[in-house]
């Protein structure tokens, strides 16, 4: 039987002798990768497979191509997937079929491909892509339509260089927040896969003995809550788990569809990524559905039409340039290590602690694996596949503990800036005070390292999923929730909420070996802002000559893809922060930024008195020769580009 492809090809990491490749195909399959350079001419290289499978019908592969000469920069590089039967000796005469089909293709082109650049002059990254957030576009299909844009027209390309990559800064997924008929294709596609039935003893209840009765329990759909263990510690745990519900000033989280099994996962991350596997499947709501439900399922399962539309384009885009990813909360579960007492409630329970670790199995799968593959060993890689074979089995919960003591789901990539993302979820630095403080968003030892890695560099591009410098207004609205003990009703997570660690991250940017620039890349609060932030002379610690300028810090936020804040709520808060934190605001002495100057760029076209911008789009980063940005846009998926101007009058304080 013919193997065809059912997601990507997503392109990986792309260096001079190592092309990464990420795909799946609905079934055992061998797999080819074929460069060609810009007149068609084969460039020779070696193609190296890893593949993971998953019932009868899914197989995930990572391929590795290794050309026989440096690719070489700033060029087109073609390439064409071959796929054969996996119990067939494929010889290069066949029976190889050609799984490149013309929808990965852009206008005048036969095949995907990508331009290796090493050095980056432009960038595109975002973040936060809800598949049922409706009527705001995708961030990820403007930036298709950037692409066929700078391929079209050649005096585009001029004044637009080709992004060097495209950066997901976090929420690619959204396994905390699921869409009704979302979760009713996620089970008609884990079905038409064959995935097993994941035994579900952790659960701890007769009626959910494994995945069949949870796909037929009366709660599967919009009442998942239910699903916990009824002890008074399980309600601590579904507050905290599950407590995405419980937040409705900065959040309209819905918990209800809460992913489960690893089957959902794996199915999720089939149907975020590519058009391919939601053909023919069916979303209408069950006959059992109580009709309090129904009228949200109409309103959902057309914004998933929505979503589904735009796939063609996004599945485009990622096969054309190299993507780098890393997770945030909602790619695991709401509020993920917010705090110890978190940690505590959601790993303490067998069952939480099966739901947040297979969510980090499909983000290994789906997401981390191509970032950086040596970071996981055919070892490990082994004991995953046997997870995958038999998921519930007793190795199963042995590879959750695993992967949520795995150190390594940071990575580097070596550009010029070279791009260095964090990993700001599970190296936190626990409250010293009090088990519902926030927990700082890197540890002394993650913050020791990274010390070390941008030590001597001239600059860097930083990749922290929440915004290091972000706005004092909702920081302290968030310290306030804190005071009173609830963290978790305002998603009080931000870089100086923990003293330790806040200390310590901004004397990473005050000590004099780190880089004299810095561009941060950040998204998670739903909307777009741009902050030029400069040190104070007398804080570059250890300074010879404390004259000198320090670093220049260029943060920049873009969120969502496909999801937005409050607009309203939004414009209140804008202009009060700009109120409360004006350049005489006694306020600023309360700060961790006195010693710093903090610029907000203007979004153009934007009213009076706004420096945050609402809207779905995709962030386009251009630099210069020393990696400082020259530009800094907004591509709003409406179709507009906004640009983010500076406006040296308006430095304040901070």
């Amino acid at each position: 039987m013919n193997t065809a492809l059912l997601a990507g090809p997503l392109l990986r990491r792309v260096q001079a002798r190592q092309v990464a490749l990420w795909l799946a195909t609905d079934g055992p399959a061998r797999v080819r990768i074929m460069l060609h350079d810009d007149h068609g001419a084969e460039r020779p290289s070696r193609t190296t497979v890893r593949t993971l499978r998953a019932g009868t019908g899914l197989a995930l592969h990572l391929v590795t191509v290794a050309p026989d000469a440096d690719l070489p920069a700033d060029t087109w590089t073609a390439y064409r997937v071959w796929l054969a039967p996996a119990d067939d000796t494929a010889t290069a005469d066949g029976p190889w079929a050609d799984a490149t089909d013309a929808a990965l293709c852009y206008p005048g082109h036969d095949t995907p491909g990508f331009v290796f650049a090493p050095r980056v002059r432009a960038l595109l990254h975002g973040s936060c892509r809800k598949p049922h957030h409706g009527g705001d576009g995708d961030g990820l299909v403007r930036a298709d339509g950037h692409l066929a844009h700078l391929l079209a027209s050649p005096e585009a390309a001029d004044a637009d260089p080709w992004p060097s990559a495209l950066v997901l800064t976090g929420d690619q997924l959204y396994c905390d927040d699921v869409a009704a008929p979302m979760l009713r294709a996620i089970h008609a596609l884990g079905q038409r896969l064959g995935l097993p039935d994941e035994d579900l003893a952790c659960a701890e209840s007769t009626d959910l003995p494994d995945a069949l009765a949870l796909r037929a329990h009366p709660a599967t759909y919009c009442e998942r809550m239910r699903l916990l263990p009824k002890t008074v510690g399980s309600r601590r745990l579904a507050d905290l788990v599950f407590g995405g519900v419980r937040k409705p000033v900065f959040t309209s989280d819905n918990a209800h569809n809460h992913l489960i099994t690893l089957a959902e996962v794996l199915a999720m991350v089939m149907l975020v990524w590519s058009p391919l596997p939601w053909a023919g499947l069916d979303t209408a709501p069950p006959a059992t559905l109580p009709e309090r439900h129904r009228a949200r399922w109409a309103r959902e399962q057309a914004a998933l039409d929505e979503f589904v539309r735009g796939l063609p384009a996004v599945r485009r885009v990622l096969a054309h340039l190299p993507t780098a990813m890393v997770f945030d909360d909602h790619d695991v579960s709401d509020d993920w290590n917010l705090s110890h007492e978190w940690e505590q409630a959601a790993y303490g329970h067998p069952f939480s602690r099966r739901v947040i670790g297979n969510a980090l199995i499909g983000y290994l799968l789906g997401q981390g694996w191509g970032n950086a593959p040596e970071a996981f060993d055919d070892a490990l890689l082994d004991r995953v596949q046997a997870v995958l074979d038999a998921p519930g089995a007793p190795g199963h919960d042995d590879l959750i503990d695993e992967l949520l003591h795995h150190r390594h789901w940071h990575y580097r990539w070596d550009t010029t800036p070279p791009l260095i993302v964090l990993d700001s979820r599970t190296q936190r630095w626990r409250s010293e005070v009090s088990p519902r403080q926030p927990s700082g968003l890197l540890d002394w030892e993650g913050l020791t390292d990274l010390q070390q890695t941008l030590r001597g560099l001239p600059a860097v591009l930083l990749v922290a999923s929440a915004p290091v410098f972000g706005v004092k207004l909702i920081e302290a609205v968030q310290r306030l929730f804190t005071f009173f003990g609830r963290p978790l009703m305002v998603d009080a997570e931000n870089w100086m909420a923990h003293p330790g660690a806040a200390s310590a991250v901004l004397n990473v940017f005050r000590h004099p070996q780190t880089p004299r620039t810095f561009v941060i890349l950040s998204g998670d609060v739903h909307y777009s802002f741009v902050y030029d932030v400069e040190l104070r002379p007398r804080a570059r610690l250890g300074q010879a000559d404390p004259t000198q300028p320090g670093p220049h810090i260029w943060q920049v936020c873009s969120s969502g893809l496909r999801n937005r804040f409050p607009r309203r709520l939004l414009a209140v808060l804008d202009h009060g922060n700009r109120w409360l934190y004006s350049p005489r605001s006694p306020l600023n002495r309360f700060t961790r930024r006195r010693l710093m100057r903090v610029t907000p760029r203007k979004p153009e076209g934007t009213p009076h008195g706004r420096r945050l911008l609402d809207g779905c789009g995709i962030g386009l980063l251009v630099l210069d020769d020393e990696g400082r940005p020259t530009q800094l846009r907004q591509l709003m998926a409406d179709g507009r580009d906004v640009a983010f101007v500076p406006r040296e009058g308006e430095a304040h304080d901070a």
